[in-house]
């Protein structure tokens, strides 16, 4: 399951990626996962060199683009809404306004969409957006445009994104697509397709020209970053066969991130998403080895009962997860732990809600990302399981696993009570003008008076309170 992000992203004027000559506007929002906010970035890019500048006016917009989640219906029904806002501007302000739907929602619906939502006029899966420039000439020739057709061997890896977020201090670099593990409860095999990985080659250039454009920090992305694997390099003596030779030439997730954190050893690197089948302990060892990488691990567990996970298929049980936790607190001490969690999964029982509670008590996790299950078409959950669990037992539910991970939180924001901390600066506090706000390599939110720090300082922050999500200090250097 992908991590969700409640909110959306507009495309910004981008003075450094932005040409003088475009003439048209791009306005593009996103919804849900990282992955979806990384493509956006691509899409803007592939439409920069087609004649268009990004703009945060949607009413003056030639183009609207949205990237869309399928991974819950709350999702889908959020982007119906800003599509009904988009008929409105295009009725009543800009009747040649042009609008795209991207995305999982694009790749689930196909050509449903134009049928049900007759404002849209294109409609683009995740592994098509090379065809976009394609798809807008049917569009202006007044046809209707659908592309989603899925892809074995697509990463966009030849593609330089341009950075939608603006801070220019913290940027996504996409290392993998799509997933193969068919989690009962999950689209993106359906959305995404088969997983890929790129070119490490590609990979380490992208992050060599973010730390020349003055970059601090960089999160390494996938579906499941864990299984990334390429299988590169010259040909060499002496292998008996193809697969012997390829085994020796990989590149797996491990040498990948050890390859990024010597190249560039004054960047901050993170890596999300994991799953518990796929992390080694190799991968653990060069958390530890590097100084630079966040002692930070995003580690999905859905459900504490082994029986549950079973029917999700997931491959990993109750003891073995846990075994994972031990071994990243024996090489990583002190590592942030967070979760993704599913309450309400069908046949849920009171005793597999005990072992959920029970597991969170073993780990402390320090935030998560809990939801109730949501019925998903086309999944095999969806097709061969019944959603029996009353809503009111999984609002119950929900509440209880939400007030535990509250408990937890607060708990582990108050081991840095004391302690001096390393914060890289990214905005203003939204509470204090006064204020910034950034994050520690435990991926913890804290907050200090500005003095005459400025964003993308690294900060020593010595802690003096905190709530449950925010650490709260004074700054008392350089870091």
């Amino acid at each position: 399951m992908e991590k969700i992000i409640d909110e959306k992203v507009q495309g910004n004027t981008l003075t450094l990626t932005s040409k003088p000559d475009n003439a048209r506007k791009l306005y593009i929002e996103s919804y849900g996962c990282a992955m979806n906010f990384s493509d956006s970035e691509i899409v803007a890019s592939i439409l920069t060199e087609q004649g268009y500048n990004t703009t945060n006016k949607l009413e003056e917009a030639d183009l609207v683009l949205v990237n869309t989640c399928s991974i819950r219906d709350k999702a889908e029904q959020t982007v119906r809404k800003r599509l009904e806002k988009y008929n409105a501007v295009k009725r009543n302000d800009n009747p040649k306004m042009k609008v795209g739907v991207l995305g999982c929602m694009a790749e689930r619906l196909k050509e449903k969409f134009l049928e049900e939502e007759k404002i849209v006029d294109l409609v683009v899966g995740p592994d098509a957006y090379k065809d976009i420039p394609n798809l807008l000439k049917e569009v202006e020739e007044g046809r209707d445009a659908v592309n989603v057709i899925l892809s074995k061997e697509e990463t966009y890896g030849d593609i330089s994104p341009v950075r939608l977020g603006g801070n220019g201090i913290t940027a996504f670099v996409s290392i993998t697509r799509g997933c193969d593990n068919m989690c009962t409860f999950c689209v993106v095999p359906f959305t995404r397709g088969r997983e890929r990985s790129r070119d490490p080659h590609s990979i380490l250039n992208e992050i060599n020209d973010l730390a020349q454009q003055g970059y601090k920090e960089i999160t390494l992305l996938g579906q499941n970053v864990d299984s990334y694997l390429w299988y590169g390099g010259g040909l060499k003596k002496d292998f008996k066969n193809a697969s012997e030779m390829q085994k020796a030439t990989a590149t797996n997730f491990a040498q990948l991130l050890d390859l990024a954190a010597t190249a560039q050893p004054k960047m901050r690197i993170r890596f999300s998403t994991s799953n518990p089948q796929d992390m080694g302990e190799d991968v653990l060892h060069v958390v530890a080895k590097h100084k630079n990488i966040c002692n930070h691990i995003h580690l999905p567990v859905q459900s504490g009962s082994s029986r549950i996970l079973k029917k999700m298929n997931r491959q990993h049980t109750r003891e073995e997860y846990m075994q994972l936790i031990d071994k990243i607190n024996e090489i990583i001490p002190g590592c942030a732990i967070s979760q993704d969690m599913i309450i309400g999964f069908p046949t849920e029982t009171e005793k597999d809600h005990e072992d959920t509670k029970s597991l969170m008590e073993y780990v402390k996790y320090s935030f998560g990302y809990m939801y109730k299950y949501s019925e998903r078409p086309g999944t095999m959950a969806g097709r061969k399981l019944e959603d029996d669990v009353p809503e009111e037992v999984k609002s119950r539910r929900l509440t209880e696993i939400v007030d535990l991970q509250q408990k937890h939180s607060a708990l582990r924001t108050a081991e840095f009570l004391g302690k001096t901390v390393t914060v890289l600066i990214e905005k203003e506090s939204k509470k204090n003008k006064n204020e910034w706000s950034g994050r520690t390599e435990h991926n913890n939110v804290a907050v200090f008076p500005k003095k005459n720090y400025k964003p993308g300082d690294f900060v020593n922050v010595k802690i003096t309170d905190c709530t449950t999500a925010t650490l709260i200090g004074e700054a008392v250097g350089y870091s």
